[in-house]
């Protein structure tokens, strides 16, 4: 089992702006994210743990402006978020304490319901073709292979 946590190194090597995301529940401006229109097969992980999150299977276009998952492959903290004069249900990685997003019940109802709006600035993405080589081979089955 990997030992998915927090350092101080990987903190430290974080972008301002993944570091504001991620350590200070910041959201990144809508339709910036680098991973919103990737499409490639892969996992995409805690840019700061590393934990498995989300498996490009599970992405689609929700024209949110975020990248939208209908379900995560790995256990997330689900957390009651009050800010901003609304109620909301902020996802956290399980592991890292990563601040990802937040989850709506406004998703495909076909794919369970489920919204995971997720920072871009929050995630690392891992091509399938890597996964093996980058110790996340026991998440392959969650990706589909490209036709």
């Amino acid at each position: 089992m990997t030992d998915y946590r927090k350092t101080d190194e990987a903190v430290a090597a974080l972008s301002p702006e993944q570091y504001r995301v991620t350590q200070e529940n910041g959201t990144e401006r809508p339709g910036t994210g680098a991973l919103l229109h990737n499409k490639a097969p892969g996992i995409y992980v805690d840019i700061v743990s590393g934990e498995p999150l989300f498996a490009s299977t599970d992405k689609y276009e929700s024209g949110c402006g975020w990248p939208s998952f209908t379900r995560p492959i790995a256990n997330v903290a689900e957390l009651r978020d009050t800010s901003h004069g609304m109620i909301r249900t902020e996802v956290r990685s399980a592991h890292g304490d990563s601040h990802l997003g937040h989850v709506f019940d406004d998703g495909p109802r076909e794919r369970g319901g489920l919204r995971y709006c997720i920072n871009s600035a929050s995630l690392r993405f891992v091509p399938r073709a890597e996964m093996e080589a980058q110790g996340y081979g026991a998440w392959l089955d969650e990706v589909r292979s490209p036709d």
